[in-house]
């Protein structure tokens, strides 16, 4: 068995969690922030068996997806504060996935 952490954007987590029920995963889904952008992310804690990961895998991938978002300069470096003012693009989302060994696996 592994543990697959995922860490996605607020905007896809609820779609990912309704596929992940659908498709028979069970997950543990934790509010979390990202510290480049402080912005809301979920992670997701899911138990699959070794033959099931890169079903779970391409489910994420399927479902979590970049975009493209504006920032402001000072938001990324506050000592460019009064050099740079316009607006950047930055690219966020997608998904960033841990697969961790279970050595024991125990429901109650």
């Amino acid at each position: 068995m592994k543990l697959i952490v995922a860490i996605v954007q607020d905007k896809d987590s609820q779609q990912l969690q309704t596929h992940l029920v659908k498709d028979g995963f069970r997950a543990t889904k934790l509010p979390s922030t990202g510290g480049f952008l402080k912005a809301g992310n979920c992670t997701f804690l899911i138990g699959v068996e070794e033959e099931k990961i890169d079903d779970a895998l391409t489910l994420i991938k399927k479902t979590c997806h970049t975009r493209s978002q504006y920032v402001t300069p000072t938001f990324l470096m506050p000592e460019a504060a009064s050099s740079m003012t316009d607006p950047v693009e930055v690219q966020v989302g997608g998904a960033t996935c841990f697969i961790l060994p279970v050595d024991k696996f125990v429901r109650f």
